[in-house]
């Protein structure tokens, strides 16, 4: 699982640091329960009746959510933000801390 977080090129100690996090709070229940309520969540219908700012930060190098989902996420949801963050992973806040927050800052400070 860990392995397709990733981008090929994170830096080794954060990948560490997220490893050691997961291991210190895994709980095998809890990750089936989590894992079955993703596979059998279907929004889908929902997402077109978002009606709040919506900004979709999504890194290039994911492989558990390819750019597709992302641009569906951005096309289902009204007046959405799509920003692709080049060489990251699934876990982009982890990865590229300072790009994610970065974006984040720049999309509530438009929103006042």
């Amino acid at each position: 699982m860990l392995p397709s977080m990733f981008s090929p090129d994170a830096p080794a100690d954060r990948v560490a640091e997220f490893a050691a996090g997961i291991r210190a709070s895994y709980r095998p229940s809890g990750f089936r329960t989590m894992a079955r309520a993703s596979a059998e969540a279907d929004l889908r219908a929902v997402l077109p009746t978002v009606d709040v700012p919506t900004t979709i930060l999504h890194g290039e190098a994911d492989t558990r959510a390819p750019r597709e989902v992302a641009e569906a996420l951005h096309a289902a949801i009204p007046g959405s933000r799509l920003t692709v963050l080049a060489g990251v992973g699934h876990v982009s806040c982890v990865e590229a801390p300072e790009r994610f927050t970065g974006e984040l800052r720049a999309f509530l400070d438009r929103r006042g």
